[in-house]
């Protein structure tokens, strides 16, 4: 999933704490937020936009293409459908802890309606210079800048450190899609490594995963058809055997999903896979010089 600033954006739970402060950066990354959701409050303004007690009514007053969820996790479920069944075609679902039943419920309708979802437990997406849906700080710019490489990230945290390590190194950003570290996903590693393949702008890509899963190991094959360079970086690569750790989804099962497992994958399909986040810039100027 991308989102362009020409689509217009609703945040449902804006009334809290989280949804105004963030929506209020939002605003300062350029998205064009033009309205919120919260049950029972309907008719108040929050971060400079009308307040609806549900997104049908927001989308009878405007035109609604993606909404982003600040709710607790028991609510996400309605909340979700709500928007799926308004018409609304992208969801960005923040929340984490949502039970897995729930998450079913709603990829389920949402691929019925043919509505992306990025998440749950995802941090969002940034498209520098244009829009940030989510709590990332699209608005710092030793972080976030436009430019020409594509990241994908499990974790919103190293994601972000990633994107600096970027920066740092002379680079910006196409595109930040934050998929999420939940075991069910709306939108999965191939997912969002077919869409940033699919864009002009991004001409090489930078996975952040994790151990647990099979999401990278699933992805390897497409990327080894891919045309764009891809480079990985693997978190948890030393944590010791049958530890969890970090997200739902880091749970290693048999032989797929750990550490090695993946690198195994990543490097047959031709990826360099870093040891530590500053190796980006080399990594990235390596797979740019000819073969």
């Amino acid at each position: 999933m991308l989102v362009s600033r020409e689509e217009n954006v609703i945040v449902q739970g804006i009334t809290g704490k989280q949804g105004s402060f963030w929506s209020e950066r939002m605003i300062e990354c350029g998205t064009s937020i033009v309205a919120g959701v919260s049950p029972g409050k309907g008719g108040r303004v929050a971060a400079g936009v009308p307040v609806y007690d549900s997104v049908a009514a927001a989308v009878r007053e405007h035109r609604v293409d993606v909404s982003v969820l600040f709710v607790p996790p028991l609510a996400a479920r309605d909340g979700a459908l709500d928007a799926i069944e308004s018409g609304v075609s992208k969801i960005v679902l923040l929340t984490e802890h949502v039970p897995y039943h729930d998450v079913m419920q709603v990829l389920a309708a949402a691929a019925q309606r043919g509505t992306q979802v990025l998440g749950p437990n995802t941090a969002g997406l940034v498209v520098p210079g244009e829009v940030s849906i989510g709590i990332l700080p699209g608005f710092a710019s030793n972080i976030f800048k436009p430019g020409n490489i594509g990241v994908i990230s499990r974790s919103g945290s190293l994601g972000t450190l990633m994107a600096l390590n970027l920066v740092n190194a002379g680079y910006g950003q196409s595109a930040f899609i934050g998929i999420g570290g939940d075991p069910i996903l709306g939108t999965t590693t191939l997912d969002a490594l077919c869409t940033l393949n699919d864009d002009p702008r991004t001409e090489a890509v930078v996975l952040v995963g994790e151990i647990g899963g099979t999401l990278e190991e699933d992805a390897s094959e497409y990327i080894a058809s891919m045309d764009k360079p891809v480079v990985a970086f693997i978190a948890g690569r030393s944590a010791p055997p049958d530890r969890r750790m970090g997200h739902a989804g880091a749970i290693v099962t048999g032989d797929r999903g750990s550490g090695d497992s993946k690198v195994r994958a990543l490097t047959a399909a031709g990826v360099q896979v870093l040891d530590v986040p500053s190796q980006v810039g080399a990594a990235l100027r390596s797979a740019a010089q000819p073969s």
